[in-house]
């Protein structure tokens, strides 16, 4: 059956991907297509989204594209560098100015068919720098947005031109934050365009079957199996298109998991039927040795993403299996987040994108079933395939393990960028009766799909959750340089911070596995694991008030696909259990949740 389809073109923003997802979820079919592609490439989709940039201006290289088109007879909605795009194409203006990322108020102030059943405000999510500042004469504005009561007012927040049959939003209707997004783009894609829905995950399924089978031919597969959703969904649909005796699967357990987290991979695979070639082994001393003495986040996720492919050669040599195709469980933000379409920033290098890797797959020497999929996708298809609930809906756990939550420092901290923070920190914080902290250290972000490695700051206060997450978006909306808010819960507001020189070492990493499994059990006994998305714990070498070593970081998040997060707020109860007993742990000198959205924070610190 041929399906409707929808073309979104990618211009490299973090979210390109994901308004194809969340076409494909209305059941309409959606292909990325890349901005130099001809013409002809169109002649038979309903309609065109055009994503986002890096780049975020309409001044740069993004603005060199096939805009043949416009001339098409058919619906373009454009998001963020796309809306902005349309506007200037159809004699609008944009300026470099007026940023907004986070929640904004979206203002209705115009009927449009694709606000269709909409409020007159709406919940959206900014991430963005330039600005439309007038539209073309067939043109209406149909929405302003407008950060809180009595927040500034950015005009041209949503345009449109029923005749043309163009629309622009300066927000992404495609991440969950905006909280009647689909409602948006399905208007778009089943009315404005008038697409049939047709396309399923049952269809996805048997074509990836068929994929497999044709890209695998007469070999086999040697797939690395984390036991995390993405390997074992991996796992069992490479056994179901080639059958399990053309399969083989090697556990490593690398020193950087969780407590205990080896064993019960294993007897998990055991469960899902995967026993037939599993093989494991215990490649810690590999690892912590290629980690020796290394300090810099993107050099550790090579570090590790060169050692996992070392280990896996060295297997296969001595399983005998080395012309065996790499089978890997890689989904859409691993590539993305790396760099890995033409115009994506590196926001941070996967350990399944390391230039080994990359040198493997222009050898046509890696499968990668998932790669198109998001976390909620790869989870729909492990139920459909079989898998039990509790796999299904494990909390995601990042390849490179504990690695890229365990930070490490020099001791040294940068002071001219610190002091400039500091005061304007303070003078955002104060507002809200809050006292801020900037921490001596930097962690990964992202804002404005670029990467952002910026500094964290402390916010002591025994004001209420609201207030705290308020006071959060307000810093990171106010003063650049900073990308995460740790609100603390160490009692009393620190004075003093002493950023430690430290690397990964085996002391460091069972100490954050404890810290980590009484977080992880906690969430369970509380009722409260189902709930959160993920609950990264991190530990960073500080000393804070002349006490301890090791500063303790809870990141709980609500998301659906990794793209998009919103802090999740933990019960009383738990938080002081957890107070208690992680700060009972020797060597630790702080405790404190972090309360960052993303953007502007990854959900991982590295």
């Amino acid at each position: 059956m041929k399906h409707d389809t929808i073309a979104v073109i990618d211009f490299g923003g973090q979210y390109a991907h994901l308004i194809a997802t969340k076409v494909r979820r209305l059941r309409v079919y959606a292909e990325i297509r890349q901005p130099e592609d001809p013409i002809e490439m169109y002649q038979e989709v309903k309609g065109i989204i055009i994503s986002g940039s890096p780049s975020f201006s309409a001044f740069g290289e993004d603005s060199g594209y096939t805009k043949a088109i416009y001339d098409l007879p058919i619906p373009i909605l454009g998001f963020c560098f796309g809306h902005q795009e349309i506007a200037k194409h159809y004699g609008g203006k944009i300026v470099h100015g007026g940023k907004e990322w986070g929640h904004t108020e979206l203002h209705v102030c115009a009927e449009s068919p694709v606000f269709k059943g909409l409020g007159k405000t709406e919940q959206v999510w900014m991430s963005h720098f330039d600005t439309v500042t007038e539209i073309g004469p067939d043109f209406e504005e149909i929405g302003y947005s407008k950060l809180g009561r009595e927040g500034e007012v950015h005009r041209f927040a949503a345009i449109a031109s029923d005749k043309l049959k163009r629309y622009g939003f300066q927000y992404h209707p495609e991440v969950d934050d905006t909280l009647h997004g689909e409602t948006m783009i399905r208007n778009f894609v089943l009315d404005v365009c008038g697409c049939r829905p047709t396309w399923t995950m049952g269809n996805y399924v048997e074509e990836q079957v068929r994929r497999v089978r044709e890209r695998v031919g007469g070999q086999s597969v040697f797939l690395l199996a984390s036991g995390g959703i993405d390997s074992t969904v991996c796992a069992v649909l490479l056994s179901k298109a080639l059958g399990p005796e053309r399969l083989h699967l090697l556990h490593v357990d690398n020193g950087l998991m969780r407590k205990d987290e080896s064993r019960g991979v294993m007897e998990r695979f055991r469960a899902a039927g995967l026993s037939t070639n599993l093989h494991f082994i215990d490649a810690s001393e590999d690892f912590l040795k290629a980690l020796a003495g290394i300090v810099e986040p993107e050099k550790k996720r090579l570090a590790i993403g060169n050692s996992f492919i070392e280990v896996f050669e060295r297997e296969a040599r001595r399983l005998g299996i080395q012309d065996h195709l790499l089978g890997q469980g890689t989904i859409y933000p691993d590539t993305i987040e790396t760099g890995g379409t033409k115009r994506a920033d590196t926001i941070k290098t996967h350990h399944n994108r390391v230039p080994l890797v990359e040198e493997m797959i222009k050898a046509g020497r890696v499968i990668e079933p998932l790669a198109e999929l998001y976390k909620v996708e790869v989870r729909e298809l492990g139920e459909l395939l079989g898998l039990d609930r509790d796999m299904v809906w494990k909390h995601p756990f990042p390849g490179p393990g504990l690695g890229v939550r365990l930070l490490c420092n020099t001791g040294a901290a940068d002071r001219a960028e610190f002091e400039r923070i500091v005061p304007e920190v303070k003078a955002a914080a104060v507002k809200f009766g809050v006292e801020a902290e900037v921490l001596p250290f930097r962690s990964v972000g992202v804002k404005a799909d670029l990467r952002a490695y910026e500094h964290p700051v402390l916010l002591s206060s025994d004001k209420p959750w609201d207030k705290i997450v308020e006071t959060a978006g307000t810093i990171f909306r106010d003063v650049y340089g900073v990308n995460r808010c740790v609100w603390n819960l160490g009692g009393g507001a620190p004075k003093t911070f002493e950023p430690l020189a430290a690397t990964i070492t085996r002391d460091r990493l069972d100490l954050l596995r404890e810290a980590d499994a009484l977080v992880m059990d906690g969430l369970r006994r509380h009722g409260v694991y189902d709930d959160i998305w993920q609950c990264p714990t991190v530990m960073v070498p500080l000393r804070i008030d002349g006490r301890g070593r090791e500063f303790v970081i809870i990141r709980p998040i609500h998301s659906e696909r990794a793209m998009t997060a919103r802090p999740a707020r933990l019960p009383e109860a738990l938080v002081a259990e957890l107070r208690r007993d992680i700060l009972a742990l020797p060597g630790v000198s702080g405790l404190a949740l972090d309360v960052t959205s993303k953007p502007p924070g990854t959900i991982e610190w590295e």
